[in-house]
């Protein structure tokens, strides 16, 4: 059977990924930083709950520990980085915990588990960015122009895209994916998809086939633009 992990788990488009891939009956880790919220969600879905705070390495430490075999990852969890943060009034301090949690949680979190990944016959590793870190369509596409979070995912893409090249000669399949812009805590509920929508695309690349892309940026449409 294959064992996914999806970090940021207990709410939101996280807590729609677990579903989706249980449903396809993959055995999923739930993360979360709460124990009692993500034990709740662990129940409430039928996965099994491991504590996890990607911004605290013993804690990434303790939950790859716990875990014996794992074939996916679902990089999640992420923060806007406060509201506004336009350039010239940026809080900075602001600005270090969206990269700590977007950018620094990722390589921690992916760093663990890549001995684990390793020895799966089919590993893949999956990054919730957004397309609001596009460098192509950063500038005349209507996104927030903020120096916190968009530039936070599009590290995040390079962070991806580093990985992919590290391991294309073997059978990791590591991608990014933009889940639209869904009804979430994340946005204060103003997005227009649901988080079950937003859910799908990271779950297609969760279990792409071995014929399936690396190095890429996808989202329901298709290819994303770096």
């Amino acid at each position: 059977m294959t064992t996914a992990l999806v970090t940021g788990a207990n709410k939101g488009i996280g807590f729609e990924i677990v579903k989706q891939l249980l449903a396809k009956g993959v055995d999923v880790y739930l993360g979360a930083r709460d124990v009692e919220r993500g034990e709740k969600a662990a129940a409430d879905t039928g996965a099994r709950f491991v504590q996890l705070d990607v911004t605290d390495p013993e804690s990434v430490r303790r939950a790859a520990a716990s875990i014996e075999h794992l074939d996916v990852l679902v990089n999640n969890a992420g923060v806007v980085g406060g509201r506004g943060q336009a350039p010239g009034a940026a809080d900075l301090d602001v600005v270090r915990l969206a990269f700590e949690t977007n950018v620094f949680g990722v390589i921690t979190v992916t760093d663990a588990f890549l001995p684990l990944l390793r020895e799966s016959a089919h590993p893949r590793i999956v990054n919730v960015s957004s397309s609001v870190g596009s460098l192509t369509d950063m500038f005349a596409h209507e996104s927030p122009i903020a120096v916190a979070y968009p530039p936070s995912k599009t590290a995040l893409n390079a962070v991806t895209l580093q990985y992919a090249k590290a391991l294309k000669d073997t059978d990791f399949k590591v991608n990014a994916v933009c889940p639209g812009y869904c009804d979430t805590d994340l946005n204060n509920h103003s997005g227009y998809r649901t988080p079950a929508q937003g859910a799908r695309i990271a779950v297609e690349m969760a279990t792409l086939g071995d014929d399936g892309p690396t190095g890429s940026f996808y989202d329901d449409e298709g290819v994303v633009a770096w």
